[in-house]
């Protein structure tokens, strides 16, 4: 059985939504299982019942209101069409002053999925027998949750995707079942492991950032800035190590092939900034860069 595996990455979910696309729609390529964490768990519902041309419209027209409830960054581009980030001080005060646990809240994502997967889209997954499994980070428990869309409820499976994308301290933390639940990708960034355990014989990985990235030197601006630096790199340092796990089971466990597909550079240190003009740009990206990918390795 094949699967497709999607990263965390925000914003650049809209590379991997291209690059999925055309290994779907070109390559006819029929997944029986779609594992994703954070913005891949959003993707997977829609590819695995082949409503590409929703989802692409989705991830191009979003924008900050989408996601944000109450957002703890204030984002400008200057002339050269650079984005600089600093704290909201407005918004995190006032965060405080309710008693919130985080910086922020994104409560309209909630909305915007409930708005993208109707009841109608939901059974249709269920009945496609499709394994779809989105990535949970139980904060309590200090475990990592895999919630499967055939054993979840509308409302319910929704509620995990959520959960999926929240990148506390600067989103919202979820409650659920008497939990805390986060981001998926704070405990397991690429879930391949999940797949093989599904019994995923070929693995096709989309890891939205580059196979190696350029060092730079970054000097934090302010505590805000360095407590988000902080989270990137320990995620930075997570998802290595689910790239090593995806490698070593390729060659040790020959009933398993892995194909990893990175970006060829890194397409923003800012992921947690929606632009639809940016987002559009890495679709056709994605989509022309998979083409020439397997164009390559298929030749």
């Amino acid at each position: 059985m094949r699967a497709l595996v999607i990263s965390g990455g925000g914003s650049k979910g809209a590379f991997a939504g291209g690059i999925a696309e055309y290994l779907i729609n070109d390559l006819n390529i029929d997944y029986g299982i779609f594992v994703g964490s954070s913005t891949g768990s959003l993707l997977i519902p829609h590819l695995a019942t082949n409503k590409i041309d929703k989802i692409r419209k989705v991830y191009t027209n979003v924008s900050q209101k989408d996601i944000y409830s109450t957002c703890p960054f204030s984002i400008k581009r200057n002339k050269e069409g650079e984005i600089k980030a600093r704290i909201n001080h407005f918004n995190t005060l006032k965060m405080f002053l309710k008693g919130k646990k985080t910086f922020g809240e994104h409560k309209n994502l909630r909305n915007t999925i409930a708005r993208t997967i109707s009841r109608d889209d939901f059974e249709e997954l269920k009945r496609s027998r499709k394994k779809v499994i989105t990535v949970v980070s139980n904060i309590t428990r200090s475990t990592v949750e895999y919630k499967y869309a055939k054993d979840c409820s509308y409302n319910d499976f929704l509620d995990w995707m959520w959960a999926s994308c929240s990148f506390v301290p600067f989103m919202s933390i979820v409650s659920k079942n008497g939990y805390e639940y986060a981001d998926g990708g704070f405990g397991n960034y690429i879930p391949i492991e999940e797949a093989i355990d599904n019994g995923a014989t070929e693995i096709d990985v989309i890891v939205l950032s580059p196979r190696r990235r350029p060092k730079t030197n970054f000097i934090s601006a302010n505590a805000f800035d360095l407590l988000l630096r902080v989270f990137m790199f320990m995620q930075k340092q997570i998802a290595y190590d689910d790239v090593l796990i995806g490698h070593l089971e390729s060659i040790y466990n020959k009933n398993v092939t892995v194909n990893f597909i990175f970006t060829p550079r890194n397409l923003t240190d800012y992921s947690f900034y929606f632009s639809p003009s940016q987002m559009t740009a890495w679709w056709e990206e994605g989509y022309q860069y998979a083409k020439e990918h397997y164009k390559t390795n298929l030749s």
